[in-house]
């Protein structure tokens, strides 16, 4: 009995210290916002069936198909809130940006521009969306030979000031904790090669309820100051750190910051419409908000007549155009020109 009222106090302090803390981190509208959140991500709301039928039926800019999955869960970016970071001040060029980009085929050699990760079922968009980039521009600056992979598990689980890891976060507060606290490599699942690989497996998200699929709900993982089992490196040798961060907006704007310094974050309002996409150029057609979402943002095009910004999702390579969207460009459609972040690597 003593053992069990002295386990009881310990707990007891333990968590009123939690408590105390969170709520010092967060003012009470994040906290609302927060369980707000976590009501509608547990909401299957939509039939993609019926949905994707309506979408194709409309022969609008895009096609539709049904994936059996409610993708509500991985949508993790909170669009407002969050560091507030300076906006860049593009500098006039004298040359004329190309009608279309693609940096894949400027920096072949720089392999993290060819890869599609997958968050899994945890809502840690908002931290993919900036190491992809991250990485890339890490390439990119180092003339294609420095082939680093910045960690998402370090940044999902250890900012705190970022928000609540998998269930949802701000993704210029990421790029603010890659200037200040720096981050450590860190791959895809069961990558030994990097300080601190992702924690979970890459998994199907068309499949429902078969081998392969996803588990419904997933909790975000302590924080870790040191390298995973597979990595007996010191952390310290490890880190990168961003040499500034900001945010960028207006189609001129990104386009050129895309053209000079790499893929960006970009974050918009899902729409139900949105997880039925398979190909072409997207734009909202049908549905209603579902939440936040965070991608890497890396060109763009015109298709057909219509302007698109071209995006990678962190969904597996199943979805979409084998893991890449098009989104309709010039018209801030559902909000991505308006939510732009990035920086550069020191």
């Amino acid at each position: 009995m003593r053992t069990f009222l002295i386990f009881a106090l310990l707990f007891a302090s333990t968590f009123e210290k939690f408590h105390k803390g969170f709520h010092k981190r967060f003012t009470p509208e994040q906290i609302a916002k927060w369980k707000n959140h976590k009501r509608e991500r547990g909401r299957i709301s939509n039939s993609y069936d019926s949905i994707a039928k309506t979408v194709n039926s409309m022969k609008t800019t895009w096609k539709a198909t049904t994936y059996k999955k409610d993708y509500t869960p991985l949508l993790g970016a909170f669009l407002d809130g969050g560091e507030s970071l300076p906006e860049k001040k593009m500098r006039k060029k004298n040359y004329k940006l190309p009608e279309s980009f693609d940096p894949r085929d400027e920096y072949p050699k720089c392999e993290s521009l060819k890869e599609i990760r997958d968050q899994a079922n945890c809502g840690s968009c908002w931290a993919f969306g900036a190491v992809e980039a991250m990485s890339d521009r890490i390439c990119i600056q180092s003339g294609q030979t420095d082939q680093t992979r910045v960690s998402a598990q370090n940044l999902l689980t250890c900012c705190t000031g970022c928000g609540f890891g998998c269930d949802g976060g701000y993704p210029s507060s990421a790029w603010s904790y890659w200037k200040r606290n720096g981050l450590c490599t860190g791959g895809l699942y069961g990558d030994t090669t990097t300080c601190q690989p992702y924690f979970l497996p890459p998994c199907d998200h068309h499949v429902d309820g078969s081998h392969g699929a996803c588990p419904d709900t997933v909790d975000t993982p302590d924080c870790k100051e040191d390298c995973s089992d597979g990595n007996k490196k010191d952390i310290s040798t490890q880190m990168t750190y961003g040499a500034s961060a900001y945010s960028v907006s207006g189609e001129a704007n990104i386009m050129q910051e895309l053209y000079e310094n790499g893929p960006v974050e970009a974050s918009f309002t899902v729409y139900e419409d949105f997880p039925t996409y398979r190909s072409g150029v997207y734009q909202h057609v049908t549905g209603s908000a579902l939440g936040g979402h965070a991608i890497k943002m890396i060109g763009w095009g015109v298709e057909d007549g219509v302007k698109y910004w071209l995006c990678v999702n962190s969904w597996n390579e199943e979805w979409g155009d084998k893991g890449l969207f098009k989104i309709k460009r010039g018209s801030n459609e559902c909000g991505i020109e308006n939510s732009v972040n990035a920086g550069l690597p020191k």
